[in-house]
């Protein structure tokens, strides 16, 4: 109602600055030199008229409009002026403000007559009797008190009640899609980036499946794969002793046994990296307090999920929190950190914050650039808060509709 009634005192404002600039311009046309400053007048009027039309909508309507007039590219004045005119976008905004003194009127004024009206049938049997005449005077009928002004009353409470809020409601979508159609995206650049997107995200995931791929091939060369070669050569080496140095033998089979138990804890601690088992039957809580009770520095674990999100992005939510505490223990220098996972609405919302020294870059190599990439391949949302001397902040949102 707000941004309804405030429209019809925004309307004739925008309308007359721009179709004042708008006809100015066009009369001087035919002395071209003295256009040009007014058609500048007139593009930046409605650039600047235009990203004021937005905010008002975001605030008053909920209505996050993406800004569709692309950065001007070219550097002369005259031909930046030229781009601007050439510019479909631009003529859309000047198209909404002068639209917006008719629109902004009739869209503000019906929800405003029927909030009042209902208000004034409401009270008619307070009112009537006091009035010019003793009855209130309508086109074609007269109220005055009794059962008359009574029903006015009835009407006015269904007004108050269901009317007037209803059509409210119905002429503010239609006020939405208004702005939405001449202040944001078209559908081809809403379809071009939602492209983008879906690029960037494929080439993310990617890049992460292809990390996850180099992790897996290290850790089994540097780890399990060095043991099985030294189980292989102590297991050789036993075989040719025990029947020269049998004490010999049973000591290298030993080694061999305890060689090969490590092994097994190797490939165990690789498949808990890939995916823990413990995840999928006990869900993120239950993962992720195991995780934290392997971190070297000491961490406070929230969890508010209620239904758990689907297992892309539950497995998404677990290791991002574990790369982030390992980063945490390796580069931060924190004597703390806190990981709080909330479910909202739709989004599932990570964040993990230390008191270390602050100053965390993703180009240094700490393993910042795994977590974007996780992050983007399922089209979340990533932040990072570091400035030096701390505390250093990840917060990450990742879509989980169910």
């Amino acid at each position: 109602m707000v941004h309804l009634v405030t429209g019809m005192l925004v309307g004739p404002v925008v309308f007359l600055v721009v179709f004042f600039l708008l006809v100015t311009t066009g009369s001087l046309l035919i002395t071209f030199p003295l256009a040009l400053p007014v058609a500048w007048l007139l593009f930046s009027s409605a650039r600047v008229l235009g990203h004021a039309e937005r905010l008002r909508a975001s605030a008053l309507l909920g209505l996050d409009l993406v800004d569709p007039v692309p950065p001007l590219e070219r550097t002369n004045w005259f031909a930046r002026l030229a781009e601007r005119a050439g510019s479909t976008v631009r003529w859309r905004e000047i198209g909404y403000h002068i639209a917006m003194l008719p629109v902004g009127l009739v869209h503000g004024l019906i929800p405003l007559l029927l909030w009042s009206g209902s208000l004034v049938f409401l009270v008619m049997p307070l009112i009537a009797g006091s009035l010019p005449g003793g009855t209130a005077k309508f086109w074609w009928f007269e109220i005055g008190p009794g059962v008359g002004a009574w029903l006015m009353s009835a009407l006015g409470a269904i007004g108050l009640v269901v009317v007037a809020p209803w059509s409210t409601q119905l002429i503010a979508r239609l006020h939405r899609a208004f702005t939405r159609s001449l202040l944001g995206p078209t559908r081809e650049m809403e379809v071009g980036e939602a492209v983008t997107r879906i690029e960037y995200s494929r080439a993310a995931a990617v890049d992460t499946a292809e990390t996850e791929r180099r992790r897996i091939e290290r850790d089994l060369h540097d780890g399990a794969q060095q043991r099985l070669v030294a189980l292989a050569v102590t297991l050789g080496d036993a075989q040719e002793r025990l029947g020269s140095d049998p004490e010999r033998g049973r000591e290298l089979v030993a080694d061999a046994h305890r060689e090969a138990k490590a092994a097994l804890e190797e490939l165990r601690s690789l498949v808990r990296g890939i995916h823990p088992v413990i995840l999928e039957d006990r869900g993120l809580d239950a993962a992720l307090s195991a995780v934290v009770a392997r971190s070297p520095v000491p961490v406070d674990l929230h969890i508010e999920i209620g239904d758990r999100p689907p297992p892309a992005v539950e497995s998404s939510a677990y290791f991002i929190v574990s790369e982030a505490l390992t980063n945490v223990a390796r580069h931060s220098g924190a004597n703390r950190a806190r990981v709080s996972i909330i479910r909202s609405g739709d989004r599932l919302v990570v964040e993990v914050r230390d008191d270390g020294r602050g100053g965390a870059d993703p180009s240094d190599g700490t393993g910042l650039v795994g977590l974007q990439n996780r992050v983007d391949a399922l089209a979340g949302r990533f932040h990072l808060s570091s400035p030096p001397g701390g505390p250093t902040t990840v917060l990450v949102e990742l879509p989980c509709e169910s």
